[in-house]
Order: C-alpha cells, then sequence, then structure tokens
C-alpha cells in the first residue's frame, strides 16, 4: 500500500517555506503555493468560468470548457455578475477530443471532476493528453463543507461500473438524488425538476467524496487501473472544503 507520510512531509515543507499570507486570509492562498511548486509550461486549465488558478508568470494557459462565454453565460445565470475567462478551445473536458496526446506540460482541473459522469474515464484522458513527467493539478470539494452534506459518498463499484458499462444507466438516478438531496424538492416537484435539469444537461455533482475518500480513490485507479500517475503533493484545504492533488503523469 502507498503511504502518504512522505507526500505530507513534501507538502509541510512547501507550505513552511512559502511566505505567510497577510490579513484578511486569502481561501485560495493554498492553491496558489501548490501552483508556484510545481505549474510550469504550456497546459490547460478546465472549466475555469470565473475563478482561474494564478500560474507564476512565462506559464502559457490555454481555458477549455464546453460552451463559448455566451454559451457558459446562459447555462449559469447565476454567474451574470461575474467575469469569465475567454473560452481558447470548445470541448468536452472529459473527453478533450481537440487536444493531442502528450502534447501538454500540465492540466488544472478545479472543481471539475465531480461534474463528469465518469471519473474514471475522465482521469485517463487527461493524462493522455499529459507529456511524460507532465503534471495534472486537481482540487475536488469535501462533501462534508458543501451542499453535497446529505448525499451519500459515491463507492467504487460504482466508478468502477461506469467506467466499463458507460454512465448513462446511473445517469438519471444522479440527477434524482441531487433534485433531493441538494435542491430539496420533495414529493410531485421531484420528476419534472429532474426531467429539467436532464434536458438542460445541467451541470450537477455526479459524484461525491471526502478527503480520505477521495485519496482511496486515486489509490484505487492507479492499482486497479493501471493508469500512469504518481501522486506528488495532496493538501486539504479547509478554507474551501477541497482536497488538492497533484498527480504525475509516469
Amino acid at each position: 500500500m502507498i503511504t502518504l507520510t512522505g507526500l505530507w512531509r513534501s507538502v509541510r515543507t512547501l507550505l513552511a517555506a512559502s511566505p505567510a499570507p497577510t490579513p484578511p486570509f486569502d481561501p485560495y492562498y493554498l492553491r496558489q503555493v501548490l501552483t508556484a511548486e510545481y505549474i510550469r509550461g504550456q497546459g490547460l486549465e478546465i472549466g475555469a468560468l470565473h475563478k482561474p488558478l494564478p500560474v507564476s508568470p512565462g506559464t502559457v494557459v490555454k481555458y477549455v470548457d464546453r460552451y463559448d462565454v455566451a454559451g457558459l453565460r446562459a447555462h449559469y445565470p447565476e454567474l451574470a455578475a461575474e467575469p469569465l475567462v475567454p473560452i481558447d478551445i470548445i470541448d468536452n473536458g472529459e473527453r478533450l477530443e481537440t487536444i493531442a496526446d502528450g502534447s501538454q506540460d500540465f492540466v488544472i482541473a478545479n472543481h471539475f471532476l465531480e461534474h463528469t459522469q465518469n471519473p474514471i474515464g475522465t482521469l485517463r484522458r487527461l493524462l493522455q493528453v499529459l507529456k511524460r513527467g507532465g503534471l495534472l493539478y486537481l482540487a475536488v470539494p469535501d462533501k462534508r463543507g458543501t451542499f453535497d452534506q446529505k448525499r451519500p459518498l459515491t463507492l467504487w463499484d460504482h466508478l468502477d461500473h461506469d467506467d466499463v458499462h458507460g454512465p448513462q444507466a446511473s445517469r438519471e438516478s444522479h440527477f434524482r438524488e441531487w433534485v433531493q438531496l441538494v435542491d430539496n424538492v420533495t414529493g410531485k416537484a421531484v420528476e419534472p425538476k429532474v426531467a429539467e435539469l436532464m434536458q438542460k444537461d445541467y451541470s450537477i455533482h455526479f459524484h461525491v467524496w471526502t478527503h480520505d475518500s477521495f485519496i482511496e480513490f486515486l489509490h484505487e485507479v492507479r492499482l486497479k487501473k493501471q493508469l500512469p500517475m504518481t501522486l506528488q503533493a495532496v493538501l486539504f484545504n479547509r478554507h474551501l472544503s477541497e482536497t488538492i492533488t497533484i498527480l504525475k503523469r509516469t
């Protein structure tokens, strides 16, 4: 079994060597610490919307999303007042069909993996577009500090089934769970709301993790699916209730 002791030690050292934030504390500060240490060269950020990850000078980022800015504003009316990043590449972030294999130094995917219908397949594809030694920067919400609190954890068998057989069989159940446990819709209003979100293909959280269960998921993916990756760093950012990991393509 892979031990995280060394990884925790390296992250503690990194944080100790970084300049301390000045009040008021920026909840995104810990993201920036890891970015400054690991993200270099030319790569992609998927689904940045209004919160792109700041990167070091000289780093080149192209922004990927499934819609252009106008389409994103239509899909997310709640972001009407927010400035959205310009979209360089219109593509499905789960498949990245327009991106060549082995072409990127890094891929950034903050609060993206939980929106994917097949997280294992998505990880497989994100690793494929990286160069050998390239880095995948992931931040995934911990359900305990989000609107997913009432939802059950997504278990390995479910994720494996979605990868092997495709996610269509479980898609409707995810929307129903979302409507009932996140939107808190009850009774006869449930099914119309489920149908509305499915027709719109609204980007819900299809899958739910805690910090520990997400790290376990990464171990399972590496060992059982033989994905070419090693875990370089892991950090729980309690200010945003998220787990940040840096994965290296081997």
